[in-house]
């Protein structure tokens, strides 16, 4: 069986990677009471702000603006095993419609003025050089991970490290927030296999219908992920995680080779690349906003190499995918948005992150009651 070891800039990046700023959160969260609304008004944005500060080590947090997504592409050998309807030229071809501007990320984008950039990771066609893409190519797909493991080691290392790469370049560009986007046909058949592995979830109950599979192709898919699971001799969960006094813990070297094992085994180069785009941004304590089923079964691998980086994640929307919701709560994690969206390339993180930025606006723009001479019912009510 072959063995897992990081890569250099993998362990440094790892090592990097420090716990949210607990006096920072503190700060925050009492900044939040102080504000001219009855404490906890604004719900679950109250969390990210704080959440926000924590990942800064600064109260109140910067502005998580300018916004940069990434949309990581790939192609699967497990496609050959009939899992998806859509052929998988389609993964090209996506391409090009994200750097021709014509997709649903393309749109939201815009919307919310966040910057595209497409990374090749291991598209199985030659890509033409376009303006936007970036070609990082580690190979030419995945191998089959119902026959075997996906990818190599080496393979899975180096597409984490070109995550790590392509989230600091745009961090040095002046990105105050990541968004994790993805596109490759059959991807969430590698998702669903790396949530099993992650959260040791049935197949059964973590495999959804994708592009909107019909019954047949979705119990074959179910099976052959099933099938993945037992060739690639994966059970039960790894490391990382909190004790029971709620301290993080750090994963051992064993869980993280055991954890890059998993990743190599059954998930796909861009979650690979995702994984390294998550700890890349919680190395330079820079928010990262997930996306769907695949930002979040790569979101389960990233956190089992540190479950530290974690902390810097903001879970954008929940997918109608079922393996998602799995894998936020093994997260602890809460979407934004949950509008049963299951397109992937980064739409629903986009559509969170106005939300994102207005959770910390608040911290920046709204008057104290003090300032603002209003009178805090808490404070009159411990004065009566």
């Amino acid at each position: 069986m072959e063995v897992t070891v990081p890569g250099p800039v993998l362990e440094r990046t790892l090592a990097a990677i420090g716990p949210a700023d607990q006096e920072a959160m503190r700060l925050a969260r009492a900044h939040q009471d102080n504000l001219t609304k009855p404490r906890g008004a604004l719900g679950v944005l109250e969390e990210v702000a704080v959440r926000l500060a924590g990942a800064a080590g600064a109260c109140p947090p910067p502005p998580p603006s300018p916004a940069a997504l990434a949309i990581f592409a790939a192609d699967h050998g497990v496609h050959a095993q009939g899992v998806s309807p859509w052929p998988q030229e389609v993964t090209t071809q996506m391409v090009a419609n994200f750097l021709a501007g014509g997709a649903v990320a393309n749109a939201f984008a815009a919307q919310v003025g966040a910057s595209v950039t497409v990374v090749d990771i291991g598209v199985a066609a030659d890509l033409p050089a376009a303006p936007g893409l970036v070609v990082r190519k580690v190979a030419r797909g995945t191998a089959d991970l119902s026959l075997g493991p996906a990818m190599t080691s080496a393979q899975a290392v180096a597409a984490l490290e070109v995550g790590i790469a392509v989230a600091g370049e745009l961090i040095a560009a002046g990105a105050a927030c990541l968004i994790t986007g993805d596109m490759g046909i059959a991807n969430t058949t590698a998702s669903a296999a790396l949530i099993c592995a992650f959260t040791g979830q049935d197949p059964a109950v973590a495999t959804g219908r994708g592009t909107g599979v019909d019954d047949a192709t979705l119990d074959r898919k179910i099976a052959i992920i099933r099938r993945g699971l037992q060739v690639n001799g994966i059970t039960g969960t790894t490391g990382g995680g909190a004790d029971p006094d709620g301290t993080e813990r750090g994963a051992d070297p064993a869980d993280a080779a055991e954890a890059l094992r998993r990743l190599a085994a059954v998930g796909g180069l861009e979650h690979a690349a995702l994984a390294g785009f998550i700890l890349g941004a919680a190395a330079a304590r820079v928010p990262v906003i997930l996306d769907g089923v695949i930002a979040g079964s790569a979101a389960l691998a990233a956190c089992a190499l540190s479950p530290a980086a974690v902390e810097y994640c903001v879970a954008g929307h929940r997918s109608a995918e079922p393996g998602h919701a799995l894998a936020l709560d093994h997260l602890g994690l809460r979407a934004l948005v949950d509008l049963e969206l299951r397109l992937g390339e980064g739409t629903g993180a986009l559509l969170a992150y106005p939300l994102v930025g207005a959770a910390v606006r608040v911290m920046h723009e709204v008057a104290t009651f003090d300032s603002a001479g209003v009178t805090d019912k808490n404070t009159q009510t411990a004065a009566g």
